[in-house]
């Protein structure tokens, strides 16, 4: 049986807390490099908890929502757990129906990364993930340093090399709820500079074209509530509410990709990335999710902002982004700050 003080590795969870001048602390843990919680000094002197998050590491291990993880080698679905290059053709280990979510059931949210170094504001874990793993090729090996700044900002730098071609795709899965009492999070005023999304079907898999958001539900280029055109569109209704890839605008980095507000207008996020899209997600399944704060969590009480590739994208070299696929002698390297500023 095992115990709430050890991994399924027999071994301890090891905590990482950082913490900045101003106040805020976040810790992490190196099961999964996941991303445990952040605490925000209020500017009325109170601390305000901006992730969701179970109440012991071990909880982590009885819930499927990914929560704060890190997640790999290549984040969101693959279709039919199948990837091609030329003649070649992997089979991959399926853990949605016959597709792949997150890298398959044993991927980088699954296993105990190695601390190379921490100090009182960084924290940079490492990963070996050998050639075969969950049916990808060559042997990957990733770093992913977490830093926290003095201005509130969360930034996640990831490095990674392969020694055979291979699709990488790395992100957190933080949900943020940015209400003192963390209530339904549709709530939430967002902004995404995005003209375009990729619809799915029912199973989360690309079935259609890059679309303009214009005159849909989809459209939050203009700062609007999640709740305002929410189930809107059929695109939505598939599957359940807001769970689709936006392809990034780019082109000024002094300008955040998303921003998200709480319902009481005290507490803004802020997300830049070098990934070229964002996975929008209103935790449409979040339902029975063990929780920090009460016995689970509901749906809708959280929204991830994932920063990646379009999900599916081995199969699709014609989508307008870079390349997916890692090859030999390159390095995958990715950013994303995550700023938290008390209104």
């Amino acid at each position: 049986m095992l115990s709430h003080s050890h991994a399924p590795d027999g071994q301890p969870w090891r905590i990482t807390t950082l913490r900045n001048a101003g106040g805020m602390v976040a810790t992490f843990m190196d099961w999964g490099a996941t991303w445990l919680s952040a605490r925000v000094p209020m500017k009325d002197g109170s601390v305000r908890e901006a992730l969701l998050g179970c109440a012991t590491p071990a909880d982590y291990l009885n819930q499927t929502a990914y929560l704060g993880a890190t997640v790999g080698r290549y984040a969101n679905r693959i279709a039919n757990a199948a990837i091609s290059a030329g003649e070649q053709r992997w089979q991959l280990a399926a853990n949605q129906g016959k597709h792949q979510l997150h890298g398959g059931p044993q991927g980088f949210h699954a296993r105990r990364w190695h601390i190379v170094s921490q100090t009182g504001q960084e924290v940079e874990y490492q990963l070996d993930s050998p050639d075969g793993d969950q049916g990808y090729p060559g042997h990957l090996q990733v770093t992913l340093r977490y830093r926290l700044e003095e201005d509130n900002t969360l930034t996640i730098r990831y490095h990674a090399t392969v020694d055979q071609a291979c699709p990488v795709n790395l992100t957190n899965h933080a949900y943020f709820n940015l209400d003192a009492q963390h209530g339904d999070a549709r709530h939430h005023r967002l902004r995404l500079r995005a003209d375009h999304y990729l619809p799915v079907d029912s199973e989360g898999i690309p079935n259609r074209l890059l679309t303009d958001v214009t005159d849909t539900g989809f459209d939050f280029r203009e700062i609007k509530t999640v709740a305002q055109d929410f189930l809107l569109d059929d695109d939505q209704r598939a599957v359940k509410g807001y769970d689709h890839a936006f392809l990034l605008n780019g082109g000024d980095d002094t300008q955040p990709d998303a921003e998200l507000w709480s319902a009481d207008g005290r507490l803004k996020l802020s997300v830049f990335t070098t990934a070229p899209a964002l996975q929008f997600y209103s935790g449409n399944y979040l339902e029975g999710t063990p929780a920090r704060e009460q016995d689970v969590y509901t749906a809708f009480q959280g929204i991830a902002l994932e920063s990646e590739f379009l999900p599916d994208s081995p199969n699709h070299p014609e989508w307008p982004q870079p390349d997916c696929w890692l090859q030999p002698g390159e390095s995958y390297q990715s950013e994303t700050r995550y700023r938290l500023t008390p209104l």
